[in-house]
């Protein structure tokens, strides 16, 4: 069930990349200069053949000013109030598995999200740009070690920790070699 939601939930990805690009009127010429990924792997995605990465994603957002979840939000269906976990998205990242579940998904009506994520240890996550700047983060490190640098200042994270910032530009999230990381995220 859950392989079928997920081939579901990248076919409607790859269909809403593809309007996004379109409501732009950009060529993909266009968008691969926006947003530097190449315009053979723009129409790959857009066609359903291969899954985004993160890197591709957060690319794609800075160019688009989107949040990486309003994006993930616009090709989920409404939900209720109350989101169980059975029912909270989950989405992975195939090169590097990092894992992100929306707890509480954006909604037209509401100014802020949660996530909850997971990365592997020695893994190493970067974002040339804020999809919106000035976007309000606060990141709680439930499990593990993390380093994340915003705006080229570092801060290293342990188990209890919370990091409160607003996003302008560049960013990064790495773990050791001996922990992964899991954190919830709260953006505004």
């Amino acid at each position: 069930m859950e392989n079928i939601e997920a081939n579901n939930t990248e076919q409607r990805l790859a269909q809403r990349l593809k309007q996004l690009r379109v409501e732009q009127a950009w060529s993909l010429d266009q968008l691969a200069k926006a947003s530097e990924v190449s315009r053979a792997t723009l129409s790959r995605l857009e066609n359903g053949e291969v899954s985004p990465t993160t890197a591709v994603l957060g690319k794609l957002c800075a160019a688009y000013g989107l949040a990486m979840s309003r994006l993930l939000r616009m090709v989920e269906d409404d939900f209720p109030p109350v989101v169980r976990r059975a029912a909270q998205s989950v989405w992975s990242d195939p090169d590097t598995g990092f894992r992100r579940r929306s707890i509480s998904p954006p909604a037209r009506a509401l100014a802020g999200e949660a996530l909850e994520c997971e990365l592997g240890a020695g893994v190493s996550i970067a974002y040339a740009a804020s999809p919106r700047p000035g976007m309000e983060h606060h990141l709680l490190l439930q499990e593990g070690k993390l380093r994340v640098t915003v705006d080229g200042h570092s801060h290293d994270l342990l188990s209890g920790d919370c990091l409160r910032y607003q996003l302008q530009g560049a960013s990064a999230f790495v773990t050791p070699p001996d922990s992964g990381a899991r954190y919830f995220l709260f953006l505004v």
